[in-house]
Protein backbone atom coordinates (compact mmCIF):
# COMPACT_ATOMS: atom_id res chain seq x y z
CA UNK A 1 0.00 0.00 0.00
CA UNK A 2 2.97 2.34 0.66
CA UNK A 3 2.87 2.11 -3.52
CA UNK A 4 -0.50 4.18 -3.59
CA UNK A 5 0.99 6.79 -0.52
CA UNK A 6 3.93 7.35 -3.45
CA UNK A 7 1.00 7.86 -6.11
CA UNK A 8 -0.71 10.46 -3.65
CA UNK A 9 2.21 12.57 -2.94
CA UNK A 10 3.20 12.39 -6.64
CA UNK A 11 -0.25 13.65 -7.34
CA UNK A 12 -0.12 16.82 -5.03
CA UNK A 13 3.15 17.31 -6.28
CA UNK A 14 5.13 16.39 -3.63
CA UNK A 15 9.26 17.01 -4.44
CA UNK A 16 11.95 14.84 -3.26
CA UNK A 17 9.91 11.41 -2.77
CA UNK A 18 11.53 8.74 -1.31
CA UNK A 19 11.19 4.92 -0.09
CA UNK A 20 13.34 3.34 2.21
CA UNK A 21 13.27 -0.39 2.56
CA UNK A 22 13.80 -0.53 7.00
CA UNK A 23 13.66 -4.34 7.02
CA UNK A 24 17.08 -5.56 8.22
CA UNK A 25 17.24 -2.24 10.08
CA UNK A 26 14.62 -1.44 12.24
CA UNK A 27 11.39 -3.76 13.63
CA UNK A 28 8.87 -1.14 13.85
CA UNK A 29 8.19 -0.48 10.19
CA UNK A 30 9.11 -2.34 7.38
CA UNK A 31 8.77 1.14 4.66
CA UNK A 32 9.18 5.18 4.97
CA UNK A 33 8.31 7.19 2.36
CA UNK A 34 9.56 10.16 2.61
CA UNK A 35 8.50 13.78 0.59
CA UNK A 36 8.62 17.52 1.00
CA UNK A 37 5.88 19.89 0.40
CA UNK A 38 6.20 23.77 -0.32
CA UNK A 39 4.35 25.00 2.11
CA UNK A 40 2.03 24.49 5.01
CA UNK A 41 -1.27 24.13 2.52
CA UNK A 42 0.53 21.65 0.61
CA UNK A 43 2.08 19.52 2.51
CA UNK A 44 -1.43 19.47 4.52
CA UNK A 45 -2.60 18.49 1.21
CA UNK A 46 -0.60 15.88 0.44
CA UNK A 47 -1.43 14.17 3.67
CA UNK A 48 -4.85 14.81 3.03
CA UNK A 49 -4.31 12.86 -0.41
CA UNK A 50 -2.66 10.07 0.62
CA UNK A 51 -5.12 9.48 3.72
CA UNK A 52 -8.01 9.35 1.27
CA UNK A 53 -6.15 7.25 -0.98
CA UNK A 54 -4.99 4.75 1.21
CA UNK A 55 -8.90 4.87 2.90
CA UNK A 56 -10.46 3.81 -0.37
CA UNK A 57 -8.47 0.66 0.04
CA UNK A 58 -9.50 -0.46 3.29
CA UNK A 59 -6.44 1.26 5.28
CA UNK A 60 -6.72 3.79 7.82
CA UNK A 61 -3.86 5.64 9.52
CA UNK A 62 -3.47 4.43 13.08
CA UNK A 63 -2.32 7.98 14.18
CA UNK A 64 -1.06 11.02 12.09
CA UNK A 65 1.33 13.46 14.06
CA UNK A 66 1.77 17.25 13.25
CA UNK A 67 -0.79 17.62 11.04
CA UNK A 68 -1.88 21.32 12.16
CA UNK A 69 1.55 22.66 12.56
CA UNK A 70 2.59 21.04 9.06
CA UNK A 71 6.18 20.93 9.49
CA UNK A 72 6.41 17.49 9.62
CA UNK A 73 3.32 15.40 9.12
CA UNK A 74 4.00 11.40 10.59
CA UNK A 75 0.81 9.34 9.11
CA UNK A 76 1.66 5.85 10.70
CA UNK A 77 0.07 2.48 8.94
CA UNK A 78 1.91 0.20 10.85
CA UNK A 79 4.13 -1.77 8.60
CA UNK A 80 4.86 1.04 6.85
CA UNK A 81 4.89 5.16 7.90
CA UNK A 82 4.73 8.60 5.80
CA UNK A 83 6.87 11.20 5.93
CA UNK A 84 5.39 14.74 4.40
CA UNK A 85 8.01 17.43 5.56
CA UNK A 86 8.68 21.31 4.99
CA UNK A 87 11.86 21.88 3.37
CA UNK A 88 13.60 23.04 6.77
CA UNK A 89 12.10 20.07 8.92
CA UNK A 90 13.22 17.96 6.20
CA UNK A 91 17.13 19.08 5.96
CA UNK A 92 16.96 19.53 9.92
CA UNK A 93 15.87 15.44 10.46
CA UNK A 94 17.47 14.10 7.98
CA UNK A 95 15.58 10.16 7.79
CA UNK A 96 17.96 9.76 5.09
CA UNK A 97 20.93 10.12 6.84
CA UNK A 98 19.69 8.61 10.07
CA UNK A 99 18.20 5.53 8.34
CA UNK A 100 21.59 5.65 5.82
CA UNK A 101 21.33 1.41 6.13
CA UNK A 102 18.33 1.36 4.77
CA UNK A 103 17.99 0.07 1.17
CA UNK A 104 16.64 3.15 -1.46
CA UNK A 105 13.46 1.31 -3.02
CA UNK A 106 13.20 3.18 -6.72
CA UNK A 107 9.95 4.71 -6.94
Amino acid sequence: MWREAVKAADAKQAKEIRVLDLRDVSSFADTFVICTGSNSRQIQAIADEVEERLKKHGETANSIEGYKNAEWVLMDYGDYLVHVFSEKARAYYDLERLWRDARQIAV
